[in-house]
């Protein structure tokens, strides 16, 4: 076997099974919360954390949930390049989530960011913004968290600097919110 790939596998490996499960209950918990309270979720990343977040909005959005419960409210704040780049060349970069959120944010909402870093200035932006209309800030980190961690009322932070496996790690997480409901609603009938 390639050293590099087994290296990569075991890595991996090893995150995986250091996910903090408390913390990812908790994570689960202010999600429904949000949802009984038929408040909405915005989401939000840069780069690769963009096509996660898309991902979990389609996820969450169409398979978390199929029966006539209560669906979630998830809105991508990376969706519409549109306004992303006229914010981004009008305004600054720093700028492209919190200028979405002034349209669309109301108290008991609930921000879930992603940054592999956590100090990325549109993100902090957002978050910083959510905590003063009165909503939750979830977040996945990697590193040691950056500023992002310290912004949130839950964070589920990767202890790791390899970006891929902080990326594949979000991923996995948010596809394990996924399962953990369709599991939940599924036994609970």
């Amino acid at each position: 076997m390639d050293k590099i790939l087994n290296e990569y596998i075991k890595n991996l490996t090893a995150l995986v099974a250091s996910i903090n499960q408390n913390t990812l209950l908790k994570f689960i918990d202010l999600l429904e919360v949000t949802r009984q309270q038929h408040k909405t979720i915005f989401v939000c990343g840069n780069g690769g954390s963009t096509a996660t977040v898309n991902h979990f909005v389609c996820d969450l959005g169409k398979n978390a949930i199929s029966t006539n419960d209560t669906r979630f409210k998830i809105i991508s704040l990376c969706d519409n390049i549109e306004t992303i780049t006229a914010f981004g060349n009008d305004l600054g970069f720093e700028n492209i989530f919190v200028e979405r959120l002034h349209n669309l944010i109301s108290p008991g909402d609930l921000l879930m960011a992603l940054s592999a870093s956590g100090n990325s200035p549109n993100i902090l932006k957002a978050a910083h913004y959510a905590h003063s209309n009165n909503c939750n800030v979830l977040s996945m980190t990697g590193y040691d968290g950056g500023k992002l961690k310290t912004l949130s009322d839950c964070n589920i932070n990767i202890d790791s600097n390899i970006i891929e496996q902080i990326e594949d790690l979000h991923l996995i997480i948010e596809h394990m919110i996924v399962y953990h409901y369709k599991r939940h609603i599924k036994t609970n009938l």
